[in-house]
């Protein structure tokens, strides 16, 4: 390209395109004036939808007016808008599926991001059983209100916490858990209630709150004279004003709108003596170039008087110019290439190979619903096999938004640096711009410690205790490599550690994982991760540490001592939560109800002595005081000396303890403070 014509055009760019663009954000600023009118419902930010833009809101917050009724899709559940309470930020929900029929086909569990909602505490959980039958040789009572037909032959069940149902009775295919408000809750209780109560409870809906840190900035932004909303390219918060976009509010922008003619005159004025420099130049270069070639023209005749047998066309202008200009058209053509293999947002995410969607649809046969492996609440696992014969799991993100992409590479990032062999290895990645975010890992053929304890393989039997020992150690084993490489998995679970045909773990899903600074004691962030596991502390306090996955892996010391799961609602209201009913089984000396009674507790001094003692170790790590658990290091240590016979907490007291002694631990946990500080 001529010099001359590469500066002539990059100036009238600069003339024409820089001005008119100060006028976009006040587009913005029109766009998100007026609010979103959904039948009689007046919709403002944090939501968007209809006329709004996505920048007039946050982006996970879209609604869909159909049918003058607002509807808002979280997750892969679909939902109608009953009422918005924005000073409270509390927006009350009904299921969209349970208001068409009580009588679902295909019934699934709705999930929340716990970094966007969070329930409110006065709404009551309700268990909605599907496809049930009476057991042969049965009859259901005469009376029952938690029943509901769905065909003649077909019913369903509805339970609460104060509404119990002999589920021995009949045989349910499916089950879901719904959310009713307190008031329907009660009127579900009732002796008299009927299936009328039921859609009417269903229909009234229930209440979550969004995160105070989605709009904390709001309030601020208004107080300036903008209108809230968020960045189209980030997702983050932005204040649209007037003079522009900003991540606050308006008053860091009054400069910029008093400076905004001066700033054109002078882009304007500067093109203006750029033109004059460009036409000056190219006078100069035109006067230069004759007397280059008066010059060569007079060199060409003395040369073809000493050398007439040499061309003039071999001379070093005509040979070397277009190997030079071949060579500098061919730079732009690197990054583009390098672009295009980056997992991420730049060097720092390579190390993982990148797959074409393509070549991972073919791997997966298109996505075969029967080849799923697993869905969890980020996305379905697929079962694949690649060109190279490698057999893979492929991770099939729910959406391709800015909180996915965030995760994707978030998970990309962190198990590029990591080598351990009981942490699952990545093979590579789609690119972020590709149509699905697709996470391509090692195929871990043995399912989850959650599958063999609780779920479609718990009657295998497989799991004895020494196996349960080994998944302990190796799972501390990996969280405390984890933790030694600053790194907090934050979702800890038994649904995340995978299992090989030899019973050796693979802790997995990294996509909630935080690089943790040094040098300090916690990171401040939203609570994050699966009910029944997340620490109460970071919970209450949102102050991530450490020993926030020590409260999680205490909760799967306690489901690999007692096969329960982590959440359940048919238990005892004060017994739903598995950490909540550990503690108080120790603390009232009846860890023998606790423990699965087919491990052998009863029958094994040697396993009595090891789950006594791993209890005693998981009662630490869920203390409520993060300062009182132990590091995961410590935690692993401690292990390996249950397991090897070498621990001296408690060794001579726990041989001796018969099993129906009700003091089983009076000596071991007198107090939790003792057992903490090991007093």
């Amino acid at each position: 390209m001529h010099p001359y014509f590469l500066l002539f055009t990059t100036t009238i760019f600069i003339l024409i395109y820089i001005p008119g663009s100060f006028c976009q954000d006040d587009e913005r600023y029109r766009s998100c004036g007026e609010p979103f009118q959904c039948g009689s419902m007046n919709i403002i930010y944090p939501f968007w939808g209809g006329r709004k833009p996505v920048y007039c809101g946050h982006p996970s917050f879209e609604i869909k007016c159909e049918s003058r009724i607002p509807k808002i899709a979280i997750e892969s559940t679909r939902y109608e808008v009953i009422d918005i309470n924005t000073p409270n930020r509390i927006v009350t929900l009904a299921r969209d599926d349970l208001l068409s029929s009580i009588c679902l086909d295909n019934p699934e569990n709705a999930s929340f991001d716990l970094n966007t909602f969070s329930y409110v505490s006065s709404d009551l959980n309700i268990t909605l059983y599907f496809g049930c039958t009476v057991r042969p040789g049965l009859q259901l009572p005469p009376s029952s209100p938690n029943r509901f037909n769905c065909n003649s032959n077909i019913f369903g069940i509805y339970t609460l916490i104060d509404v119990p149902f002999d589920l021995t009775l009949v045989t349910c295919q499916e089950e879901i858990i719904a959310r009713v408000n307190q008031t329907n809750a009660v009127a579900l209780a009732s002796p008299t209630a009927s299936v009328e109560v039921l859609r009417r409870a269903i229909a009234g809906g229930f209440s979550v709150n969004w995160t105070a840190g989605i709009d904390s900035k709001c309030q601020q932004c208004d107080s300036s004279g903008g209108r809230c909303g968020s960045n189209p390219d980030s997702g983050d918060f932005a204040c649209h004003c007037l003079n522009g976009t900003h991540s606050n509010d308006c008053n860091d922008g009054d400069n910029r709108k008093k400076n905004q003619m001066p700033l054109a005159v002078g882009i304007s004025v500067g093109g203006a003596v750029l033109a004059g420099i460009g036409v000056g130049w190219l006078v100069f270069f035109c006067r230069q170039k004759r007397k280059r070639i008066a010059s060569q023209a007079s060199a060409s005749q003395t040369e073809r008087k000493d050398l007439p047998i040499l061309s003039s066309s071999n001379g070093l202008s005509s040979s070397s110019t277009p190997s030079s200009t071949t060579f500098t058209r061919s730079i732009p053509s690197y990054p583009s290439s390098k672009s295009e293999a980056d997992c991420g947002r730049g060097s720092s995410y390579f190390g993982a190979h990148v797959f074409s969607f393509a070549e991972l649809e073919e791997a997966t046969n298109n996505f075969d619903p029967s080849k799923e492996l697993g869905d969890g609440g980020f996305g379905v696992v697929y079962y694949g096999k690649l060109h190279d014969g490698r057999v893979v799991a492929v991770k099939r993100l729910y959406e391709n938004n800015f909180k996915r992409v965030e995760q994707f590479m978030n998970e990309v990032e962190i198990l590029t640096k990591l080598r351990h062999k009981n942490l699952v290895l990545l093979y590579g990645c789609t690119s972020k711009r590709s149509r699905d975010l697709l996470l391509v890992y090692e195929y871990i053929p043995n399912g989850t410690v959650a599958d063999h304890l609780h779920g479609k393989q718990a009657k295998s039997g497989l799991l004895s205790w020494p196996v349960r020992m080994n998944i302990a150690i190796e799972t501390a084993e990996a969280l405390a490599y984890l933790h030694s490489s600053v790194i907090i998995h934050r979702d800890v679970k038994t649904n995340n550690i995978l299992l090989d045909n030899d019973f050796h773990v693979k802790v997995a899903d990294f996509g909630l994982s935080r690089l943790f600074p040094t040098n300090v004691t916690h990171v401040s962030t939203a609570p994050q991760g699966t009910p029944g596991y997340v620490d109460p502390e970071y919970y209450q306090c949102y102050q991530l540490t450490e020993k926030s996955d020590v409260y999680s892996f205490g909760v799967v010391l306690v489901e690999l001592i007692s096969s329960l799961e982590a959440v359940d609602t048919n238990r005892h209201r004060h017994d739903i939560n598995l950490s909540n009913m550990a503690v108080n089984k120790i603390q009232g000396h009846s860890i023998h109800e606790l423990v699965d009674p087919s491990l052998g507790y009863s029958t094994n001094s040697s396993v009595r002595r090891m789950t006594t003692l791993v209890a005693e170790l998981a009662f630490r790590c869920l203390q409520q005081d993060r300062d009182l658990r132990p590091s995961m290091q410590e935690v692993l240590e401690t292990l390996r000396g249950i397991q090897n016979g070498e621990s001296k907490a408690h060794n001579a007291e726990v041989l001796d303890i018969v099993v129906d002694d009700v003091g089983l631990l009076k000596d071991s946990f007198s107090s939790p403070d003792s057992v903490a500080t090991g007093k």
